[in-house]
């Protein structure tokens, strides 16, 4: 699963980036101010912001690619990650049913179903006799 959830991610990176540029190219032509911003910056603006959510959402894919190969759990930099990725999936689709209809939200809670899928299947990446140690309280010896 980590595999198909790293693939969905990385399209989705290639999603944003077309749909960002589409909207600046938009903005810029249409050559309207905002509150004074130039469309020129608007337009530069939607590039970034597609550009860093597209990179975020590449960084997501990498560590779910370690995850597949290494057949591990994360590690806490990685795990955090991925749970913020799926928060943001989350929210995204809350967001998105009201503003662009089920379709988008059932496409953001697919996403958030794998990621979950993918974390609760690798566990904590703890081995078990670690797990069990730890749990267990320490013998007293008389």
């Amino acid at each position: 699963m980590a595999w198909v959830a790293a693939v969905v991610l990385v399209l989705e990176a290639l999603g944003v980036v077309l749909v960002n540029a589409l909207l600046a190219e938009v903005v810029d032509n249409q050559h309207m101010s905002l509150a004074g911003l130039a469309s020129n910056a608007m337009s530069r603006g939607a590039w970034v912001l597609g550009v860093l959510a597209a990179v975020y959402l590449v960084v997501c894919g990498v560590f779910l690619v370690r995850m597949a190969l290494r057949n591990r759990a994360p590690g806490r930099v990685g795990r955090i990650v991925l749970i913020s990725c799926a928060v943001v999936h989350g929210v995204l689709g809350a967001l998105a049913v009201g503003l662009l209809g089920w379709l988008a939200f059932v496409a953001m809670v697919v996403v958030l179903a794998l990621l979950v899928w993918v974390l609760v299947a690798y566990g904590t990446g703890e081995p078990e006799s670690r797990a069990v140690a730890a749990a267990e309280p320490p013998a007293v010896s008389a």
